[in-house]
């Protein structure tokens, strides 16, 4: 497809193809340049995908296509947590390291309510990677905003890895608990 450029609703078929069959993200760079387009026509394209009803979401690692693999059950726990900047890393390895995925970090900021911004870590490599964007584009961490209390929802194939990994924040002093 590198030599020909993919029109319109052709282009968009042909990008959720490829989101839909591929299970690590894919950045907006890589499908534009499948696309033979630039990385705006595909940002732009992603949003109509999304007015669709697309579940299609950006991390700092590109696209993903949610979908559930399988029939193992997935089970969601929102949790509150607070911590300084410089305990982030910590934070999110002591998550993933019980075999949890990170959605996601939601604030509540005065203005604007809550404002949800998509991680979708689930190893140490993914939360290396997303720290190093955030320190490459000196990007500051979303709970800075509300100085360092912020909501996860966290996602796991058991209760027993979300408990763990609560406990573990708990220990730490991370989890804010009721």
């Amino acid at each position: 497809m590198k030599d020909k450029k993919i029109l319109g609703e052709e282009r968009r078929e042909f990008i959720l193809e490829l989101l839909k069959n591929e299970r690590d993200p894919i950045t907006g760079g890589d499908l534009a340049a499948k696309a033979n387009v630039s990385r705006q026509i595909i940002v732009q394209d992603i949003s109509l995908l999304k007015a669709r009803n697309e579940p299609i979401i950006a991390t700092s690692q590109g696209y993903i296509y949610l979908k559930h693999q399988g029939k193992e059950e997935i089970h969601q726990r929102v949790i509150a947590s607070f911590h300084k900047p410089n305990q982030t890393v910590d934070e999110l390895y002591l998550i993933v390291d019980n075999g949890v995925t990170i959605k996601d970090v939601i604030i509540e900021h005065p203005v604007y309510g809550d404002l949800t911004a998509s991680i979708m870590v689930s190893n140490r490599k993914e939360v290396d990677q997303f720290i190093a964007k955030i320190v490459e584009t000196k990007a500051a961490y979303l709970s800075s905003l509300t100085d360092g209390t912020h909501l996860h929802t966290l996602e796991a194939d058991s209760i027993a890895k979300l408990d763990a990994a609560c406990a573990a924040l708990a220990r730490a002093g991370y989890l804010i608990e009721s």
